[in-house]
Formats: structure tokens, sequence, C-alpha cells
């Protein structure tokens, strides 16, 4: 009975150290080139998501808000960037690492498959890759404020 109740006290305190490491990716990361940021937030799945919430030039030259003009959907190519859900699905391998997400790039109306690693609390290591990841691309990333 001493063991089990041990077991269950180790148990509760153990566990919510795994879900905060989890979401040590939520929040808003400047892209690494700083010319968007994206909110990066957990879904009702577990799974981690993001849009973006603010772009370097947000405005064409007429002065309206730009859009997606590179999606392969000709029906899409008129919604807003700022507020585009631009990664998906990024599940939580523990340690700092997330895998099997999907990231869209506006600039290229290509869609990626990702994998990211917090190399600090402030710093993540966010890979877009076809197939494999060692044909890929990695994109350092910062943590910001709206």
């Amino acid at each position: 009975m001493k063991k089990t109740i041990f077991i269950l006290i180790a148990l509760s305190l153990i566990i919510p150290i795994f879900a905060q490491g989890a979401e040590r990716i939520t929040g808003v990361w400047f892209n690494g080139e700083k010319t968007s940021k994206i909110e990066i937030s957990q879904a009702k799945d577990g799974l981690f998501v993001g849009q973006i919430v603010w772009v370097k030039e947000a405005n064409d030259k007429d002065g309206k808000p730009k859009t997606d003009l590179n999606n392969p959907d000709v029906k899409l190519r008129k919604k807003p960037l700022i507020g585009m859900q631009v990664l998906t699905d990024l599940k939580y391998d523990g340690k700092g690492k997330y895998s099997k997400g999907k990231i869209y790039d506006p600039r290229a109306g290509k869609t990626y498959s990702a994998k990211a690693e917090m190399v600090n609390n402030n710093t993540l290591a966010f890979r877009g890759y076809v197939g494999n990841p060692l044909f890929g691309r990695t994109d350092t990333w910062t943590r910001t404020t709206k």
C-alpha cells in the first residue's frame, strides 16, 4: 500500500514537468529573416499549430493587405497572410523535440514536412523538408512578442 501511494505521488509530480516541456514552444516567434511573426499554440488534440500574426511589409503597393498570391489553389490566393495558419500537426516527442508537422511557405506556395527543436527557451531550430529531413532547410526562429 505504501509503495502504491509513493508511486502515485511520484507520478503526480513528474507528469506536469513533461506537459510543461511540451508547451515551451507556445508563443510568438520571428522567422529567421524577421519578416514575419508566427504564433504557435496547442490545439485541442494536443498537437501544435501556428498562424501568421505580423508581416514586416503587410500591405502591397496599393496599400491593401498582402494575400497568399502563390497558393496553388486559385480560390485561396485572395486570403490575407495575417491570420493564415501556416503550421499544423506538430507533435511533441519529448526533450524539446517536435515532429510530424506540416509548414506552408506562402512565398513559394508549397507545404513541407516539419520538425523543430528547442535550442533554448528563446531559440527554435525549425526544419522544413520534403520526404527525408536530410533534404530540407533549417531556419532559426527567435521568441518575440506580438
